[in-house]
């Protein structure tokens, strides 16, 4: 007896529903090895900070710490610089490893000719992509960052890095899943635009080290700064113990300020001399304050995505114009 392409095959079983279907099912499943690696990365990293800050709390316990001080001021080991480390490069890995190949990969092995000369239009085809691993990209960036804020809140004051230094503030708050999505996009469009994976990522890691050096540097500019004016033979006052210094000068009572190394001289007869010359009375201390922390983190995670929002508008307009 013979059968047609239309019968149901004769198994026994019924096929399970799929969860997923049409673009969706197809994105998934070409990218499921990145899926599932993002996946590891937050169940295996959320399992690693909450070790390290078990760890944190049992050593810092024995020590009778807060009641008793540290014999060191921090609390320095090498767990803690791994994992910030580890938090630090996680938006470059993702970056070259997950956004470089996106679209890059398929325009090299001819995937995408293959779909969109189906009825699945090129601009839809990479709209679906970009859900996906937008999506899949801000799990282990909310997840991690919330762990690592858990962590660090209550131990701030031991902990061997400030928040005003780019480890801190990059890895709390909105700031990390913002970050895994910017570096995301970086990676996605210079794949989109080079057409070849080895050196797509090349180039990413590339441009992504320089956006971080050029992050490090702007986030002094995500808040007003305050100044501060004391006396100059005074202790610098104790409000200033947790804040980001981003200048300081030496001032005369009439307000004049002078550079803070003017009277740094190699006697101190000589110094005291240039400070009754020029009539110097002050310290000037500007600064950011811890206060600051929340609503700079912010600012700064809306540039991130404002700039993700950019870089997505354009390859999606270049998708829809040029063929992949």
């Amino acid at each position: 007896m013979s059968t047609t392409l239309t019968d149901a095959p004769r198994t026994g079983r019924t096929p399970r529903p799929r969860m997923l279907r049409g673009l969706s099912w197809l994105v998934t499943r070409q990218h499921r090895a990145a899926l599932l690696a993002l996946l590891a990365v937050t169940v295996l990293g959320s399992i690693w900070l909450v070790y390290e800050r078990g760890h944190m709390k049992d050593l810092l316990d024995a020590a009778g710490w807060p009641g008793k001080e540290l014999a060191q001021p921090t609390f320095d080991s090498d767990g803690v610089g791994l994992v910030l480390t580890a938090l630090g490069g996680l938006p470059l890995i993702l970056a070259v490893f997950v956004g470089a190949p996106l679209v890059a990969g398929d325009q090299e092995q001819g995937t995408a000719q293959l779909v969109t000369t189906q009825s699945v239009s090129r601009m839809r085809w990479v709209a679906t992509k970009f859900a996906w691993i937008y999506a899949a990209v801000l799990v282990p960036g909310v997840v991690l960052s919330a762990l690592f804020t858990w962590w660090w809140k209550p131990y701030r004051s031991v902990f061997p890095s400030q928040w005003s230094e780019g480890s801190i503030f990059d890895a709390t708050g909105p700031v990390l899943p913002a970050l895994c999505l910017f570096m995301t996009a970086v990676g996605i469009t210079v794949g989109v635009l080079v057409r070849r994976v080895l050196t797509s990522m090349a180039i990413t890691f590339v441009l992504a080290g320089a956006v971080g050096v050029f992050w490090d540097r702007m986030i002094v500019n995500l808040a007003p700064t305050r100044t501060l004016t004391y006396p100059l033979e005074a202790d610098m006052p104790a409000r200033l113990n947790e804040s980001m210094e981003v200048d300081r000068w030496i001032g005369s009572a009439d307000g004049h300020l002078y550079g803070w190394g003017l009277c740094t001289k190699e006697t101190e007869a000589a110094s005291d001399a240039c400070v009754e010359k020029h009539g110097i009375v002050n310290n000037v201390y500007e600064y950011l304050g811890f206060d600051q922390m929340p609503a700079m983190q912010w600012t700064g995670a809306g540039v991130l995505l404002a700039g993700t929002v950019v870089l997505t508008a354009f390859v999606l307009w270049r998708v829809s114009r040029r063929p992949l």
